[in-house]
């Protein structure tokens, strides 16, 4: 089995300039980088999409999906308050009534 070939930010980054900065056909930067052409195209969507938040990295996540992140797990703890809260107001009302 063969094992997947991991490029740095930096690597993509300049793949991507060669062919949108220095005008190189995808093809050609693919080849002489020893890459690709697929991979190449797919970067340089991910770099035109997300400018320099793309590739950020094993485990790291961009800063949108960052956020998102974080109201995911702030809407699951609200809710689990919220559950909290009915469970008590029933307990009440029961104890009351």
């Amino acid at each position: 089995m063969s094992k997947r070939k991991v490029f740095s930010r930096e690597f993509k980054i300049e793949a991507v300039k060669l062919v949108t900065e220095q005008g190189y056909g995808v093809g050609q930067a693919a080849e002489s980088l020893g890459i690709s052409a697929n991979s190449l195209r797919k970067w340089r969507e991910k770099f035109e999409d997300q400018g320099q938040e793309a590739f950020p990295g094993k485990g790291k996540l961009t800063a949108t999906d960052e956020e998102f992140r974080k109201l995911r797990e702030e809407c699951r703890r609200l809710r689990m308050e919220r559950d909290i809260l009915k469970k008590a107001t029933a307990f009440f009302a029961k104890e009351s009534g």
